[in-house]
């Protein structure tokens, strides 16, 4: 199961969303707004920005960079994804 990390509770709770971890398996977070679901969001097979964080702060920011550049956020699940885990 997925951990939430302290950066998506803030950015989720800036939103006014609530974040849990997903019950779809391949999803990371599921995200909920006035107690309803909205979206399921991350692919759990793949790091975000807070994973590498972890590693390498000048890396996590390039793959930030890149992670950008790959999704303008088009639909919801992408700008929830940009928003919450990038």
């Amino acid at each position: 199961m997925y951990i939430i990390e302290p950066y998506t509770q803030r950015q989720a709770s800036r939103m006014g969303l609530t974040v849990k971890p997903s019950h779809d398996k391949y999803k990371k977070i599921d995200v909920f707004k006035n107690g309803n679901k909205i979206a399921a969001v991350g692919d759990i097979r793949y790091k975000d920005y807070t994973k590498y964080l972890k590693e390498d702060k000048s890396l996590a920011e390039q793959r930030r960079k890149l992670y950008h550049e790959r999704h303008q956020g088009n639909t919801l699940r992408e700008r929830l994804s940009r928003k919450l885990l990038w």
